[in-house]
C-alpha cells in the first residue's frame, strides 16, 4: 500500500509518501507545500490544491491520510486549517483516492505508542520506523509521514465509493 499523508496548514502543508508491505515500511518522499505570507487567502488555497493534485498525480497513492482538525484555543487558525484540509480532500476526491482521517492522538498512539508524545518523539519514531538517516524535517513533513504510517497500520479510510460520490456531487 502506498499512502500520501498530509498535515494541512495554510502557510505550510506537510506531505509524506510511505510504502507499506506487510510489516515493512519504506520512505518514498517528504516535503512541504508553502505559501507566501502576503498572498491572498484564496490564492494560498489554490496553491495547496494544485500542489496536492500534482503529488497525487505523481505518486498515485492507494490512499490519502489526513489529520483531523481539533479546536484548540485559536478558532481562527483552526478554520483556515479546515479550509486547507478541504482543498486537499477535494484533490483526493477528484483523483478517486480514499481518505483516512486521524486525530493527533490516534497518530501519536499509532506511531509512538503514547498519545501525549512530543514533536521530537514523533520525529524520532518516524526516523526509526522508516529507517532514515536523519529525523525528517520540518515538523509538518514529519507529521505527514507519521499520518501515512498511521494509515498503513490502521488500513481504514473512506471508501472509494464515498470519495466518488463527493466527486459526482460537484
Amino acid at each position: 500500500m502506498l499512502v500520501l499523508g498530509f498535515d494541512p496548514g495554510t502557510a505550510t502543508t506537510g506531505y509524506g509518501v510511505v510504502e507499506g508491505r506487510g510489516t515493512r515500511l519504506r520512505h518514498v518522499v517528504h516535503g512541504i507545500i508553502s505559501t507566501p505570507a502576503g498572498q491572498p487567502f484564496s490564492e494560498r488555497l489554490a496553491t495547496i490544491f494544485r500542489e496536492s493534485r500534482g503529488l497525487l498525480s505523481r505518486y498515485q497513492p492507494d490512499a490519502i491520510a489526513l489529520e483531523k482538525v481539533y479546536f484548540a484555543r485559536n478558532v481562527t487558525t483552526a478554520i483556515s486549517v479546515i479550509q486547507a484540509r478541504g482543498v486537499i480532500a477535494l484533490a483526493a476526491a477528484l483523483a478517486s483516492r480514499p481518505i483516512g482521517e486521524f486525530s493527533p492522538l490516534e497518530m501519536k498512539n499509532a506511531v509512538v505508542g503514547y498519545g501525549k508524545a512530543t514533536k521530537r518523539q514523533i520525529q524520532e519514531m518516524v526516523k526509526i520506523l522508516l529507517n532514515m538517516d536523519q529525523v525528517p524535517k520540518p515538523d509538518d513533513a514529519a507529521d505527514a509521514l507519521a499520518l501515512a504510517i498511521c494509515q498503513i497500520h490502521a488500513g481504514r479510510y473512506a471508501s472509494v465509493t464515498e470519495t466518488q460520490s463527493l466527486r459526482n456531487s460537484r
